[in-house]
Order: structure tokens, then C-alpha cells, then sequence
């Protein structure tokens, strides 16, 4: 067993006993403690998620899967390879005026960023892949709207450490961002920009073994 999986393997574990944020709704939601050249930032779990105990387990995450099955990685193998991280880790509870679920607070956002910076110190991830504007600004603070980086590969720094990124639109049912043009084109382009990525040829070389086998 590597050095870094071990290292890892107890991050998660300290990750999983986190209490720093007292209106925030646990349990913690993270994925598997995978060493792998990518990185997936989604943005906090959703009320199914804590239950399920996987991050992207519900209704978002099957539309999100389905993008990454177009590029020969089941949802199960996207799982095993690439390490899930979020901006907040725990359900933020529900938005009781507009609906939805609550976006995390600042304070929030800042207190969790420890753990993110913690995982790309120790992966070193060489493609990250942010989902939605609150994980893309965690990047690229400066973003206002998602057509500027969307279809777009761009370096960010983040814990001394710089890596390529490919960001995608929140596979959210409720946003018509994706399913729409210009988001629609964006969308495949940044797919695509993906499956090129040597990081992600790295990946997703065993699956193709596998099936060759």
C-alpha cells in the first residue's frame, strides 16, 4: 500500500468526524479514498446524499454519470478512479424563502477549503474537474458567468499545486443551463476536452484492458 493512499485513507477518516460547521446537516459525504491523477469538485451534497453516503447519488448524479459513461467510464469505475471532493462537504439544509436546497455560507466554504487544499497536497492531481459555479469559483474567483470557462482548459493554483481544469454546468434537474444552447455546445466540448486529457487516458486505460481481456 502506498504512502499517499495510507495518508489519504486518514484524511478521509479525520474528514468524516468534522463538526466545524454547526448549521450545516451531516453526516460528511465524501468519496472513496482513491490515489488517482483526477480530481472531481462537486459543490455539497444534497439531502440524499448524507443516507446514501456517496456524493452525486441521486437524481443529479445519474445525469452527471451519463456525461462520463459518453466517455467509456461507468459510474462504478468513475467511482473507483477518481476522487470526489466537494466545496462543502455536509447538506446545508433547505433554502426556507426561494426553495431549493441553501447555498453554504462564506464561512462555510472557508472552513471546509482546509480539506480540499489537504487532498490536492497530497494527490497532486494533474486534471481537476469542477462541477457547477460554486466549485468553478473556488478556481477561478473571478468567473461571472459559466460561459467563460465552460468548453475551456485552463490552468488554476490551488495549496502550491497547479493543475489543468476542465469544468462542467451542475447536472442539476432544476438548471436548463446544460440542456440549452450555448450550454448544450459547451457541455460536449468540455466532454470531449476530457476524454483527451492524458490524466484521463491514464485512468481509464485499466477499464479498456479489462474489456480487451
Amino acid at each position: 500500500m502506498s504512502t499517499t493512499l495510507v495518508q489519504l485513507r486518514r484524511h478521509v477518516a479525520r474528514l468524516q468526524g468534522c463538526k466545524a460547521c454547526p448549521d450545516m446537516i451531516g453526516p460528511v459525504v465524501t468519496g472513496q479514498p482513491v490515489v488517482s491523477p483526477v480530481m472531481l469538485i462537486g459543490q455539497a451534497p444534497g439531502i440524499k446524499e448524507g443516507p446514501m453516503g456517496r456524493p452525486f447519488a441521486w437524481t443529479a448524479g445519474k445525469t452527471l454519470f451519463q456525461w462520463f459513461a459518453q466517455l467509456d467510464l461507468s459510474e462504478e469505475d468513475f467511482r473507483n478512479r477518481v476522487y470526489m471532493a466537494a466545496v462543502c462537504r455536509c447538506f446545508p439544509g433547505k433554502n426556507a424563502k426561494a426553495g431549493g436546497d441553501r447555498v453554504p455560507s462564506d464561512a462555510e466554504v472557508e472552513r471546509c477549503s482546509k480539506h480540499l487544499e489537504a487532498e490536492v497536497r497530497l494527490l497532486r492531481p494533474q486534471l481537476v474537474i469542477p462541477v457547477g459555479k460554486l466549485a468553478i469559483t473556488q478556481l477561478f474567483p473571478e468567473v461571472d458567468k459559466l460561459i467563460e470557462v465552460i468548453g475551456t482548459k485552463q490552468a488554476a493554483t490551488l495549496a502550491g499545486h497547479t493543475f489543468d481544469v476542465i469544468a462542467l454546468p451542475h447536472p442539476s434537474g432544476a438548471s436548463t443551463w446544460h440542456r440549452t444552447e450555448p450550454g448544450k455546445t459547451l457541455l460536449v466540448r468540455a466532454l470531449s476536452q476530457i476524454a483527451q486529457h492524458d490524466a484521463w487516458q491514464t485512468i481509464l486505460a485499466p477499464v479498456a484492458q479489462r474489456a480487451v481481456g
